[in-house]
């Protein structure tokens, strides 16, 4: 059964006791636009990565086809709009990945994959090496949009991303396996001081927006990638016009961004900054979430 009209996100990835990352950042801002979520939990951590240690198990393929299937068993696959997937660690649970899309495309053929292909940033992977092949020749392909970072761009296609011109070559690599809609979510190939995201579609627009960097220059924030992702699932749906959905979703990135760095205490304003203080200030960005204000318009290049 597909029922029609229905807002529901299924998203697998991770899942963190304190902070906001993967399922914690992503579910919020999806409820306030209008979607019921569906969390399907890849770890469960006791905080991100970046902190000094963490704790927590990783869920296995066993454990995800088995939740599965009771929402299968009930009859539940056709009551999803989209599906989302982020981190995941496990290369058995993320081909799992490939056969629970299969089984809700079955039950809703219109259902609308989005794929953050979580692996690394800075040129360093933080996932198992062999969840690159899996990604790349099995859920890749599946996928309608996907929003990987320029690494990995890089680690995909198995070339370097260091001009524009090899950013729409890259892009080109994905429009070949029928992913109609590919944002880069971030890139260092702007001025000094200035990322650079980009945006293709197949038959549209090729679109890039500079974004200034805010805080330190050292200062870095973990989460962004996994909040832009359903952010842009969010406004992709809402309007047909992608440079509306491109341009709202980096606007509210900003704007949280923006409000996590005002928070911040003075005198950790440069490297000296702690994990917990680089928390996205989620919750208290509610009202940006709902009503992002463009400021930083997309260039149209084709």
């Amino acid at each position: 059964m597909t029922t029609t009209g229905v807002k529901r996100v299924l998203s697998i990835q991770s899942h963190v006791v304190h902070g906001y990352v993967g399922n914690k950042v992503a579910t919020f801002p999806l409820q306030l636009l209008g979607f019921d979520v569906d969390p399907l939990n890849s770890v469960q951590f006791s905080n991100h990565t970046g902190y000094n240690c963490f704790k927590g198990p990783i869920s296995t393929e066993k454990e995800l086809a088995n939740i599965f299937e009771g929402l299968e068993e009930n009859k539940l696959l056709g009551h999803y709009s989209h599906l989302l997937t982020g981190y995941i660690g496990n290369p058995l649970f993320l081909r799992q990945v490939g056969e629970i899309l299969r089984r809700i495309r079955i039950a809703n053929p219109d259902l609308i994959y989005v794929c953050d292909p979580v692996m690394g940033d800075n040129g360093s992977m933080y996932v198992p090496k062999e969840l690159l092949p899996v990604y790349r020749d099995e859920i890749i392909p599946l996928a309608d949009i996907v929003t990987p970072n320029q690494y990995e761009v890089e680690l995909l296609t198995g070339k370097e991303v260091r001009s524009e011109a090899a950013v729409w070559e890259a892009m080109d690599w994905f429009h070949e396996r029928k992913i109609k809609t590919v944002v880069i979510s971030s890139s260092d190939l702007g001025q000094p001081g200035i990322l650079r995201a980009f945006l293709s579609q197949i038959n549209g627009p090729r679109l890039a927006i500079d974004i200034p960097k805010q805080g330190d220059k050292d200062l870095f924030f973990t989460g962004t990638g996994d909040l832009f992702a359903s952010l842009f699932l969010a406004h992709s749906h809402a309007s047909g016009d992608v440079t509306e959905a491109f341009e709202k979703t980096i606007a509210t990135l900003q704007a949280v961004i923006r409000r996590t760095v005002e928070q911040m205490p003075r005198q950790r304003s440069s490297g000296s900054v702690q994990a917990w203080e680089r928390e996205l200030k989620l919750i208290q960005s509610k009202s940006e979430i709902e009503h992002p204000k463009v400021v930083l318009k997309a260039q149209r290049l084709n």
